[in-house]
C-alpha cells in the first residue's frame, strides 16, 4: 500500500527552505569552475603516451588522443604550435607532450592543450629526416632513372652557398687549378637557420630561370644534424627534383648524408670533391695533352742523343749535312704529332659542343612557357564565354520574372479590389456569393483594397434578373 504523503508543515521545514539550504550549480558554472581549477593546478605538465586517432583539421589544428595501457587523454595542438614541429605526428608514435590541462566546456571533456611535442627515442630532427626520406622515396624522387647526367665539358657552373664561408674559396681554388676556363656563378644563400631552406630553394630556381648554366652545385661544410637541417627540408628537396639543370649535392663531410644528396643528380662527398667531379673531363684532357707533350719531348731528346752518337762516328765533312737532315726530320715529326694531337682534341671538343647545343635545342622545344601562354589564353576565352552565358541567363530570368509578375497581378483578386470592388465574407470566413447565404441580424465582414469593414445585415433583398 502506497505511503501517504505527509504535509510539508508536519516535516518541520518547507520545500522552499530545503532548496535554499543547499547550493545548486548551473551546469555551465560548474564546468567553468572545474576548467579554472584544472588550468590552475596543471598549468605546465609533461605527459607521455602513444598517439592514436590523429585528426588534422583544415584549419591547421591537430586533434588526437594520447593513451597508455590504463587511460587516454584528448589533446589539441593548435596551428601555430603545429607549424613549429620538426616532425609529422602520426598514429602509433610514442611522444612526450608539454602543455596545460583544460576542459572543453561544450562537451564537459578534460583535454590537454599542447604547446610542444617530442618523440620518445629518436630525436625530432632524425625522425623528421626518416619520415621525409620515406615519403620522397615512395614518390620516386630518389629513382636513378630520373637523374640527369652531368655534361662532360660545362662552360658555366652555378653554386648555391654562403658567400663568406670556406666552401666557396676551396671550390674556386680547385676550379682555377684544374679548369681555369670554367665560369663560376655564385648565388649567395644562408646554409643554416630558419631562412636557409627558402634561400636555397630560391637559388636553385633562379639559376634555372637565368639560362646559360650547365650545372648547379648546392654546397656547405660539415656539421651536426641541426646544422644540416636546411638540406633535409622538403622545399629544398622538391626544388632540386624540379630543376631542369643537373644538380650536384656537396653537403657536409663524406660521412654526412642529407635528403638533398638522395634527390640530387649526383652526390659529392665534399664541396672540394664536387669541384673535382665537374672539372674531371677537361682536366683529364689537359692531363693527356701534357702527357703526350712530355712523351714527345722525351722522344725528341732520345733521338737527339742517338744522333749525337752517330755524329761522333761519321766523318767531319758529313757531320753538318747529317745534323741538318736529322733536325729537319725531327721537326717534321714534331709538327705532325702536334697537328694530330690538335685535331684529336678539337674533334672531341666539337662533338661535346654539338651534344650540348642539341640538348639546348631540345630543352627550348619543350619550353613550358609556350604551353602556359596557350593555357592562359584558353582560360581567358572560356572565362569570357562563361561571363556572357551568366549575363544572358540573368537577363532571361529577369524577363521571365517580369512576365510572371504581370500575369500574377492580372489574375490577383486584390487587383480587382483596387478598381473599387469589394468582397463580403461570412462569420466563418467563407465568401458570400448570394443574398440567400445571409439573414437579418447576421454579422458580415467586407474586404476593401485598404482594409475591412464589419457590419450587421438589416435586410437582404434579392434582385430579379431580366430574362434574355
Amino acid at each position: 500500500m502506497a505511503r501517504e504523503k505527509q504535509p510539508e508543515h508536519q516535516l518541520g521545514f518547507t520545500f522552499e527552505e530545503s532548496r535554499l539550504a543547499r547550493h545548486v550549480w548551473p551546469v555551465a558554472d560548474l564546468v567553468r569552475q572545474v576548467r579554472v581549477l584544472a588550468e590552475t593546478a596543471f598549468a605546465d605538465v609533461w605527459v607521455e603516451g602513444e598517439i592514436s586517432n590523429m585528426r588534422p583539421a583544415s584549419s591547421g589544428h591537430m586533434y588526437f588522443t594520447l593513451k597508455d595501457a590504463d587511460a587516454q587523454l584528448p589533446v589539441v595542438l593548435f596551428r601555430r604550435q603545429a607549424m613549429l614541429l620538426r616532425f609529422r605526428p602520426e598514429d602509433g608514435l610514442h611522444v612526450v607532450v608539454r602543455g596545460r590541462a583544460s576542459v572543453y566546456e561544450q562537451r564537459g571533456q578534460l583535454q590537454l592543450v599542447a604547446e610542444t611535442m617530442e618523440p620518445v627515442g629518436a630525436g625530432s630532427l632524425q625522425l623528421a629526416f626518416e619520415q621525409l626520406k620515406a615519403q620522397l622515396a615512395a614518390e620516386g624522387l630518389f629513382d636513378a632513372a630520373r637523374k640527369q647526367p652531368l655534361p662532360d665539358f660545362p662552360r658555366t657552373v652555378g653554386i648555391v652557398t654562403s658567400p663568406t664561408g670556406a666552401v666557396i674559396r676551396d671550390f674556386l681554388n680547385i676550379v682555377g687549378r684544374r679548369h681555369s676556363g670554367l665560369n663560376v656563378l655564385l648565388y649567395p644563400a644562408a646554409v643554416q637557420g630558419d631562412q636557409a631552406p627558402a634561400e636555397i630553394e630560391a637559388g636553385v630556381q633562379a639559376l634555372n630561370r637565368m639560362g646559360g648554366v650547365d650545372v648547379i652545385v648546392v654546397a656547405r661544410g660539415g656539421g651536426s644534424l641541426e646544422d644540416l637541417a636546411a638540406f633535409n627540408s622538403e622545399r629544398v628537396a622538391r626544388a632540386i627534383a624540379a630543376s631542369q639543370i643537373p644538380v650536384v649535392s656537396a653537403v657536409g663531410h663524406e660521412t654526412d648524408f642529407t635528403i638533398a644528396d638522395f634527390v640530387a643528380d649526383l652526390r659529392a662527398p665534399t664541396p672540394s670533391a664536387a669541384a673535382e667531379l665537374i672539372t674531371d673531363a677537361p682536366y683529364r684532357v689537359a692531363e693527356r695533352v701534357s702527357d703526350l707533350v712530355g712523351r714527345l719531348e722525351r722522344g725528341a731528346r732520345f733521338q737527339w742523343l742517338r744522333a749525337r752518337q752517330r755524329l761522333d762516328r761519321v766523318q767531319a765533312e758529313r757531320a753538318e749535312l747529317r745534323i741538318n737532315m736529322l733536325l729537319r726530320r725531327a721537326e717534321q715529326r714534331l709538327d705532325d704529332a702536334s697537328l694530330r694531337l690538335e685535331v684529336t682534341a678539337n674533334c672531341g671538343i666539337r662533338a661535346q659542343l654539338r651534344k650540348v647545343e642539341s640538348l639546348e635545342r631540345s630543352v627550348m622545344r619543350h619550353d613550358p612557357r609556350q604551353r602556359l601562354a596557350q593555357a592562359r589564353a584558353m582560360l581567358l576565352g572560356r572565362s569570357m564565354q562563361l561571363k556572357r552565358a551568366v549575363e544572358m541567363a540573368k537577363h532571361d530570368a529577369r524577363a521571365r520574372w517580369h512576365e510572371l509578375n504581370a500575369q500574377l497581378l492580372a489574375l490577383s483578386p486584390l487587383a480587382v479590389l483596387e478598381r473599387g470592388y469589394s468582397l463580403a465574407l461570412a462569420e466563418d470566413g467563407s465568401l458570400i456569393r448570394s443574398t440567400a447565404q445571409v439573414s437579418a441580424g447576421q454579422t458580415i465582414t467586407t474586404r476593401l483594397s485598404d482594409g475591412t469593414l464589419t457590419s450587421r445585415v438589416e435586410t437582404a433583398t434579392t434582385l430579379k434578373r431580366k430574362k434574355k
